[in-house]
């Protein structure tokens, strides 16, 4: 009998394989050498009581022989010599995932991306920590696998009415994630892991006759008659193809602006902005796991079989939203600025997700309306950036992305260089001081002790400031001055929208033009830009009648 079970266990039970069967056994009144083995199907925790739980969904083989996990049948085909060839802007999961799919359908993908390989990546990333130094080109944003790849990992997502998620996680799989991707509720791959994976799909695409160009910056689209014929890149190289899927995320402002430039429609697009609050882990430990502090001033000790504690936070604020974002535990803040003169910061976790603290944006929704109400103030913005230009087909398309500028070039200021974070103690920013002092914090480049006021812009500032004060009433022990406040998360997603038809998914003005991913504004991290990536690929091979 092969049957589904569901289970309530403990942590100390839950990752023991002996006392899953004798629950098992439990369960089903079988003896338990009756049971030849289970697959997990689902995994969650439920820490909502004293005790915490973990439900266990498995599929259970009793007197009859176990057999593999089933997976999806995955065939690459040859395309070096196939009769289409779609150029693919950026190789970030939706480049990636739409390249995979093309081959899958035997048309050739090939790559252009601006930035450098997984490895090379890694040189610049460390100049940026330890130096201060920022390669445009290449840095956490920029480079094979997209932002994700020294961004953490996480694949949870709720578009589940998009596309097929288990076949997103099943490919990761085949790339070399572990199998519990496949059936944790938030499945995470961490930073440490990425690199081999997207490697091993490049290696992939190029192994099935696709092309992968690297330090391939596209600086125009050539057209004829409305209809998108090649593109042009940084050296002087013309590449043509059947049709192009855009698919360059959500930092890539020369993108946006050379669209702008040639008035090719985009559309401003409300995003989330504010900042990274860190704390020791220990005490988002304590307060998720009820365990008792070892002082006032520490976290308890989380026992071994649970993992970090993690947290998800909302709140409205004068109808405005709050709300935590990419939450890391056991991980690390780091520079994700793509610039000279503006500080970004994100987070990211390894796999074992092992480090002392905890970090997670805490961003406030801003919509066009508030952009606009700055720049009618002139606050913050320069010149150029106000400038409504007569020829232009939606002269304000880019104004929520001169606006995460200007708050990002505030944040470069005050941080005083080197990409040096400005920051205050949590209770400090609550009460509107600056800190005397800092805490320890995992943000390699440094901060400094700084008023957040000339960052923020004031409709953030209060928001954050009146959602921190709810956050502590939700969690005791969340508002402490234990905790970090960091300047600024501002790449939640993409501030500006490229249009696309919803029937045939091609931009209305550009024929063979396909916007995609979370730089397009249809996306929002890893597992969804990976189906948007794949839906797009089956539309255009239908378009060209494979």
């Amino acid at each position: 009998m092969i049957k589904n079970i569901t289970l309530r266990l403990l942590p100390s039970e839950a990752f023991d394989n002996m006392a899953i069967k004798n629950a098992i056994s439990q369960s089903e009144g079988v003896a338990a050498n009756n049971i030849t083995g289970y697959h997990i199907i689902k995994q969650s925790m439920d820490a909502r009581s004293r005790n915490v739980w973990i439900n266990l969904t498995l599929k259970a083989f009793i007197d009859e022989p176990f057999s593999n996990r089933e997976y999806a049948a995955i065939s690459y085909k040859d395309v070096t010599n196939a009769r289409h060839r779609i150029i693919i802007i950026g190789a970030g999961p939706a480049g990636l995932f739409a390249a995979l799919q093309l081959i899958e359908l035997g048309i050739q993908p090939i790559i252009l991306e601006r930035g450098k390989d997984v490895r090379a990546r890694r040189r610049d990333l460390a100049a940026l920590n330890k130096l201060g130094e920022v390669n445009p080109e290449s840095n956490y944003c920029f480079g094979e696998g997209g932002a994700g790849t020294y961004s953490d990992g996480k694949l949870y997502t709720r578009s589940t009415k998009r596309g097929n998620i288990d076949r997103i996680l099943q490919i990761l799989y085949h790339f070399g994630a572990e199998e519990n991707v496949l059936y944790n509720a938030h499945p995470h791959i961490g930073t440490n892991k990425l690199p081999q994976i997207i490697t091993a799909m490049r290696q992939q695409i190029t192994g099935s006759g696709g092309v992968f160009l690297f330090e391939k910056k596209v600086t125009d689209l050539l057209l004829e008659n409305g209809t998108i014929t090649a593109v042009k890149t940084v050296d002087g190289d013309t590449i043509k193809g059947d049709a192009v899927i855009l698919a360059t995320g959500h930092s890539s402002r020369d993108i946006f602006g050379m669209l702008h430039a040639k008035n090719i429609l985009l559309e401003a697009k409300p995003f989330a902005l504010g900042v990274r609050i860190e704390h020791p882990q220990s005490i988002i430990d304590t307060v998720q796991y009820r365990l008792t502090p070892a002082s006032s001033q520490e976290g308890g000790l989380r026992p071994n079989e649970l993992p970090p504690a993690s947290y998800s936070l909302v709140q409205q604020v004068e109808a405005r939203g709050v709300f935590s974002f990419c939450m890391c535990p056991g991980g690390i803040i780091a520079p994700a600025a793509t610039n000279p003169g503006e500080l970004v910061v994100n987070g990211w976790s390894p796999s074992k997700r092992n480090n002392p603290y905890a970090n997670s944006g805490m961003v406030v929704q801003v919509e066009i309306a508030d952009a606009l109400g700055f720049r009618a103030k002139g606050l913050g913005f320069k010149e150029e950036s106000v400038k409504r230009s007569a020829s232009s087909v939606m002269p304000d398309a880019l104004l929520m992305m001169h606006f995460q500028s200007m708050v990002e070039k505030a944040a470069f200021e005050a941080g005083g260089g080197k990409f040096v974070a400005p920051a205050t103690r949590m209770v400090d920013f609550v009460n509107g001081k600056t800190s005397a002092s800092l805490p320890a914090c995992s943000y390699l480049p440094g901060l400094a002790s700084a008023d957040l006021r000339t960052v923020l812009p004031p409709f953030i500032l209060h928001s954050l400031q009146e959602g921190f004060k709810a956050f502590g009433k939700k969690m005791r022990g969340y508002l402490t001055n234990n905790a970090v406040v960091v300047a600024t998360e501002s790449r939640t997603s993409s501030p500006v929208r490229i249009p696309r038809n919803a029937d045939t998914l091609q931009h209305p003005q550009i024929h063979n033009l396909y916007p995609c991913g979370e730089g397009a504004g249809y996306a929002g991290g890893i597992v969804s830009a990976a189906i948007d990536g794949e839906r797009v690929a089956v539309m255009v091979a239908s378009k060209l009648g494979n």
